[in-house]
């Protein structure tokens, strides 16, 4: 992940020029240029990896012991791995901001992120589909039509169970995308983009603090479509990568960016609140360059793969578990063989599946833009 210029992406202007800077001019490099941006973005891949790894143990520990029982007992802050997803979002919002920064139409936003996600989630619903079938449980089996409606990411919105549980942060995902694309490209600038921003969180507040009492003709819209309870972690991400740009935030942002975090004061029960303000924190420290020493092989690698691990490790993963049970092994040993087997299974849809279909797509796109770029060229030539 290579930090991005603002050198042409942008819609209206470079985003250095929105506030009336100059590109030469006083602003220091991104968070005060204290380490090397590469290593900056690889410690947050290596958060990402840590983070799905907490939501592995979480599903098959404490909340398999709370589904289905288990013979042993496990250590209670794995309940805390729940929240992992919680980083995940904060970490679309910073890297979303960047893509869109990068793209220069809603088509191209629209197909660069359907290349990210679709491929592997297809292949995941399959695998997925299949095993549960084979292996169970027979409380997580769908119906077919449910799982082809899985892959349009519309299925929660039509009433359809989710092939994997896991997949209801990718509906708000999906959902968030579509939102920030419209904001993004409609409105054409930053500051015309706060203030809807400031608007979503404002609603974001009340909609957690009246939770139960919204009327019954608001509720899809406040909690679905504008995903109150997560938005927040979303915008805040954006912010976050604006910091990490510029170096600092103009005030309006600063006081934006306060509010987005506090949200989870509010939104989340004691003692899960702080554990989110926990993840603020350490993604702030990440991308600041403090956090350089997480950039490790194995957590590197752990993070390439968060997305199919993600995607495929809890209902294959509580199959396993139950069978390892039937055969007699001890609960432990269980689970370590469920981990052992999605970790494989996600290495073999990254790298057969993601991986392969991101660059398919990058060559598609670089051989498209390619022809434009000569044209614009041999417009700008200077006359003989």
């Amino acid at each position: 992940m290579n930090r991005p210029s603002a050198s042409g992406h942008r819609i209206v202007y470079p985003v250095y020029r929105q506030h009336g800077y100059d590109r030469h001019s006083h602003w220091p490099e991104p968070m005060s240029h204290m380490h090397d941006a590469q290593s900056r973005l690889t410690s947050l891949d290596a958060l990402r990896g840590i983070a799905a790894l907490g939501v592995v143990l979480f599903h098959y520990l404490p909340y398999y012991q709370q589904l289905y029982g288990h013979t042993f007992s496990s250590p209670t802050f794995l309940e805390f791995g729940r929240y992992g997803v919680h980083l995940f979002f904060i970490l679309s919002g910073f890297v979303i901001f960047m893509t869109l920064e990068r793209t220069r139409t809603a088509g191209w936003f629209a197909l660069a992120r359907a290349f990210r996600l679709l491929p592997a989630l297809w292949a995941s619903i399959a695998l997925t589909y299949f095993s549960v079938h084979w292996l169970g449980p027979d409380d997580r089996a769908v119906e077919p039509a449910s799982a082809f409606l899985n892959m349009t990411l519309l299925h929660e919105y039509l009433g359809h169970p989710h092939v994997d549980g896991a997949y209801w942060s990718l509906v708000i995902e999906a959902t968030f995308y579509v939102w920030i694309a419209v904001l993004f490209y409609g409105l054409g600038s930053w500051q015309r983009l706060r203030p809807a921003l400031w608007g979503w969180v404002l609603i974001s507040y009340i909609g957690v603090l009246w939770w139960k009492a919204l009327p019954d003709t608001l509720e899809f819209l406040v909690k679905d479509l504008l995903f109150v309870r997560y938005a927040p972690l979303f915008i805040s991400g954006m912010l976050i990568f604006r910091w990490y740009q510029h170096g600092r935030l103009p005030m309006a942002d600063l006081i934006l960016l306060a509010f987005t975090v506090g949200h989870c004061m509010i939104a989340y029960k004691a003692p899960y609140h702080l554990f989110v303000l926990g993840c603020y924190g350490a993604f702030i420290l990440a991308a600041a360059g403090y956090l350089n020493m997480l950039a490790r092989p194995g957590l590197l690698w752990l993070g390439s793969i968060s997305y199919t691990l993600y995607l495929l490790h809890q209902n294959i993963g509580y199959g396993l578990i139950s069978l390892s049970y039937q055969a007699g092994l001890p609960g432990p040993l269980g689970v370590a063989l469920a981990l052992a087997a999605v970790l494989a299974l996600a290495s073999v849809v990254h790298y057969g599946v993601e991986k392969p279909a991101l660059n398919a797509f990058r060559r598609w796109r670089t051989l498209r833009a390619r022809p434009q770029a000569q044209l614009a060229t041999q417009g700008a030539g200077t006359p003989e």
